[in-house]
């Protein structure tokens, strides 16, 4: 028979710092009292408050830095992008997606090189002759917005896209087969649009593209 087992007192001792600092005890950036003093405040051994204070630094809220102390660096322990995304709407998703495609084709406006349009180019073409299923034109469509996403040579934004779009592939693909887009002709053109605002080395143009195309989604899907 499974016994109930106490809460380890390290995590307990994390617990409390965490709930201080929501509080507002400190500041984002502020330094936390020293060792001897803190330990005394929560009633636990140096050795326990170390332990607390590993634990908050591996979930991103405090940091130890050698020969100053320990330091606030978020308000917040920070969840991981799978469990966030598990947990996010459909709408919620496309909206954080608007917000990195956009920016994503402005910047890549801005640096693509001409390996990049190529790529930008076989990947619209492929995306015109995805007439087959619905999961082929779906991830046609995301090969296309991937290259603009790289184009950008920023390795957080296309990190961030990788994250985003195994999310929305299942809903795509349901919402397509209830509604098929009701102009293919006009949707592809959306596309070429943002490409030609890319080739144009126009970045509030590609944004603007990126950012109309996206937002019809939403409307589609909301």
């Amino acid at each position: 028979m499974a016994h109930v087992q106490r809460h380890p007192l390290a995590a307990q001792a994390a617990e409390v710092l965490l709930d201080r600092i929501r509080a507002g005890e400190w500041r984002l950036g502020h330094k936390l009292p020293g060792e001897t003093t803190l330990a005394a405040q929560l009633g636990v051994g140096r050795s326990t408050l170390r332990e607390a204070i590993r634990e908050l630094s591996g979930k991103g809220v405090l940091e130890s830095r050698q020969g100053a102390g320990v330091f606030v660096t978020a308000l917040e322990v920070t969840e991981d992008w799978d469990t966030m995304l598990r947990r996010a709407d459909i709408v919620t998703v496309i909206e954080a997606r608007i917000a990195i495609e956009a920016e994503a084709a402005a910047l890549a406006a801005a640096r693509r090189t001409p390996a990049d349009l190529r790529g930008m180019w076989r990947a619209l073409a492929a995306r015109a002759e995805a007439t087959g299923s619905v999961e082929d034109l779906v991830d046609a469509d995301t090969a296309f917005h991937r290259t603009v996403v790289t184009a950008a040579h920023n390795d957080v934004l296309t990190g961030m896209f990788d994250a985003f779009v195994p999310r929305l592939r299942h809903a795509m693909i349901d919402m397509l087969r209830l509604r098929p887009l009701p102009d293919e002709h006009a949707d592809h053109q959306a596309h070429e649009v943002l490409l030609d605002a890319i080739r144009a080395r126009s970045p509030e143009a590609a944004a603007s593209a990126s950012r109309v195309h996206l937002s019809s989604l939403k409307a589609a899907l909301g």
